[in-house]
């Protein structure tokens, strides 16, 4: 117990800053330096939080626990704290806050996302954040298992899963973080794709005040119509035995789109820098007689046909949700066997439809769509194009999303990141703040022909800290570890320009500019 001076210091700074009088005397009074303090950190008092460890871990190999037992490569060392917090009677949000030791910290904070269903902390990304000097939080969004089951009679654990457990974790991180070195982060980042990506922007809209940085990669936060259009996609290539497109064939249509737009940016390189200039038309394909295998049948090209144009109405044509690019076709594999992909089943039964037994052939966008938009429009929907809140307070959103996703159309991205340039009065004013990355040939968060290799949290710590705007990111297509070819990243609406002179694999070759 502190001295009666000590103690008196730590009541009125506590009352100043609203923490708990343990939580006080951790941050300002303790003695010694911080990894002699990681223990002490079970004993914090936090609200509607339980501190089940806070124990150091030695530098070296982790091999993460339970259900992902996964070893992580070298870390240095760090206080390994893990909690679980309880805001509703029904919640159980599991967490755990990575601090490194003192001189390794760089004094801020990296939250990291999950994908699909969470229900697992997210390892790996705590372990990038801490190598990078980060204190990091994770949070399993409320609940174990990959699945949607926990939603079925458990409405506070779905909110949890929705916004919730991201707002909740942030708050106690930083306090923990504060009791632990002493003073608070300096800056906070979230960083995050696919469901991270849905959890920045319900970060961003509705808890501005949370981060400085935020990064959504990919995000899927147009749950409704994004999980809706895959069952689509699926029922376009079930329609009947003939409209499925095998993998052969998949093959076939993607070299020929290739071949007949990859030179419309200036540089013939497997990859569309980008494709919504292309419109190569499936029936060019067709065969003349009989099915074989250079050619697609007509019900195999209307199939491909509207994966392009995606969801229309049936009376008008207009469209209801952008569909997949042009150069995707590699990915549709994954959207179009025996059943559709178990993220969208799992939403429209438990969340939307509330019938763990309905059956997916059923699905009618017109009709489930709509419903689905009222269920989800608090909980799983977060298309608000009015971020002034996080722009008020000096906040940076960089979103990135790859132009050769096949499950998340890209074109999401862009019609949100235009919606917002109109809310907040123009691209000069949006641009400030806000910076959209399409990534050419890169699949859904990884992967792909294209430059898939980045760092958006440099670019966003430097733009955050510093000041200076994202005008291009590096990136790289790194092949067997070697780097194979380096271009600029361009926010949109620019584009990577070849100058016409010099190597097209070198990125000092291009300019950043609107096609």
């Amino acid at each position: 117990m502190p001295s009666r001076p000590l103690f008196t210091i730590c009541y009125t700074f506590g009352k100043m800053r609203n923490l708990p009088i343990m939580l006080c005397w951790l941050a300002v009074c303790r003695p010694g330096n911080a990894a002699t303090s990681c223990d002490q950190l079970a004993s914090v008092a936090l609200p509607h939080t339980t501190i089940s460890s806070a124990k150091p871990v030695d530098a070296g190999y982790f091999s993460a626990p339970g259900g992902n037992p996964v070893t992580l490569s070298s870390l240095p060392a760090f206080c390994r704290v893990t909690l679980s917090i309880t805001p509703a009677e029904d919640s159980q949000i599991g967490v755990e806050v990575w601090l490194p030791a003192g001189p390794d910290w760089n004094g801020n904070l990296q939250s990291v996302g999950n994908g699909a269903w969470a229900g697992v902390i997210s390892y790996s990304g705590l372990a990038a954040a801490l190598d990078a000097g980060y204190a990091a939080a994770s949070t399993d969004a409320g609940h174990t298992g990959n699945n949607a089951s926990f939603i079925k009679d458990h409405p506070e654990r779905f909110i949890d899963f929705g916004y919730r457990a991201a707002h909740e974790m942030t708050v106690t991180a930083k306090k923990i973080i504060e009791a632990y070195y002493g003073r608070a982060a300096k800056y906070s980042y979230w960083n995050g794709c696919s469901t991270g990506g849905r959890q920045a922007m319900a970060e961003v809209q509705h808890y501005p005040n949370d981060y400085d940085g935020v990064i959504a990669g990919a995000p899927v936060f147009d749950s409704s119509h994004i999980q809706g259009t895959q069952l689509w996609f699926w029922q376009v290539f079930h329609k009947d035995e003939d409209s499925n497109i095998p993998r052969e064939k998949l093959i076939l249509l993607h070299n020929a789109v290739i071949k007949s737009c990859d030179g419309l940016d200036g540089v013939k390189d497997g990859v569309l820098e980008d494709p919504t200039r292309c419109g190569f038309d499936p029936f060019d394909l067709l065969c003349k007689s009989d099915d074989a295998p250079n050619c697609l049948t007509r019900p195999q090209a209307e199939a491909a046909q509207q994966s392009y144009l995606g969801p229309t109405e049936a009376k008008t044509g207009r469209q209801l949700y952008p569909g997949r690019e042009w150069g995707s076709e590699l990915g549709w594999l994954n959207h179009s066997g025996p059943q559709p992909a178990n993220y969208a089943t799992d939403l429209y039964r438990y969340a939307v439809l509330g019938n763990p037994a309905w059956d997916y052939r059923l699905f009618s966008f017109n009709k489930d769509v709509p419903q689905a938009m009222k269920i989800l429009k608090d909980t799983m929907d977060f298309t608000d194009p009015d971020l002034s809140r996080f722009f008020a307070h000096g906040g940076k959103l960089i979103q990135y999303h790859g132009w050769n996703d096949p499950g998340v159309p890209p074109q999401g991205s862009v019609n949100y990141y235009r919606a917002v340039t109109q809310a907040m009065g123009g691209v000069q004013t949006t641009d400030k703040s806000y910076r959209l990355f399409m990534v050419p040939g890169m699949g859904h968060c990884v992967g792909g022909d294209g430059i898939t290799s980045f760092n958006m949290i440099t670019a966003l710590e430097q733009w955050v800290e510093e000041g200076r705007a994202p005008d291009w990111i590096p990136a790289s297509k790194v092949v067997n570890g070697e780097v194979a070819r380096t271009r600029p990243l361009c926010p949109y609406p620019q584009v990577a320009a070849y100058r016409g002179q010099g190597s097209t694999d070198e990125a000092p070759n291009f300019v950043c500019r609107v096609p």
